[in-house]
């Protein structure tokens, strides 16, 4: 049996392939919405004044179950359809390492559940990442947090 909140969250996973923007606004997109936010975190070439050369993203076996939770808490709240997909494995430079959409009828609503969304997934979804520097050295950023 599906509930509302399983109707509205249209996608939601982790993934070790490139994610695919348009396919999170399709997956969301619909006539009584006039409104479609898309996120898009991609990685960047610095963080705290070193150069980044790469990250790497690792996921606990049950992330997939925690991404999915609290995209069907944000969907059910706001009763607005979502969806998110969080990358894993190697990434580069401009790759995109997460993915999230919500449509609504109007842009505020979209806007302000699209980022609360995407501030939950940041806190509760465990998954870690390493940062990769261009001097050799590397780091795990928030691998205690989750």
């Amino acid at each position: 049996m599906t509930t509302r909140e399983d109707a509205l969250v249209r996608a939601a996973g982790i993934s070790d392939l490139p994610l695919d923007p348009a396919a999170a606004e399709a997956a969301v997109t619909g006539p009584e919405h006039g409104a479609v936010v898309v996120f898009t975190g991609k990685v960047r070439d610095h963080d705290g004044g070193q150069a980044v050369s790469a990250l790497e993203y690792s996921a606990h076996p049950d992330a997939d179950r925690f991404l999915r939770t609290c995209c069907a808490e944000v969907a059910a709240a706001a009763g607005l359809p979502v969806a998110a997909v969080h990358r894993v494995g190697a990434l580069t430079i401009g790759d995109l390492a997460i993915v999230v959409a919500v449509a609504a009828p109007h842009r505020a609503e979209a806007f302000r559940v699209c980022a609360e969304l995407v501030d939950r997934i940041k806190l509760e979804v465990p998954i870690w990442k390493r940062q990769l520097f261009a001097d050799g050295l590397s780091e795990w950023v928030n691998a205690c947090a989750h």
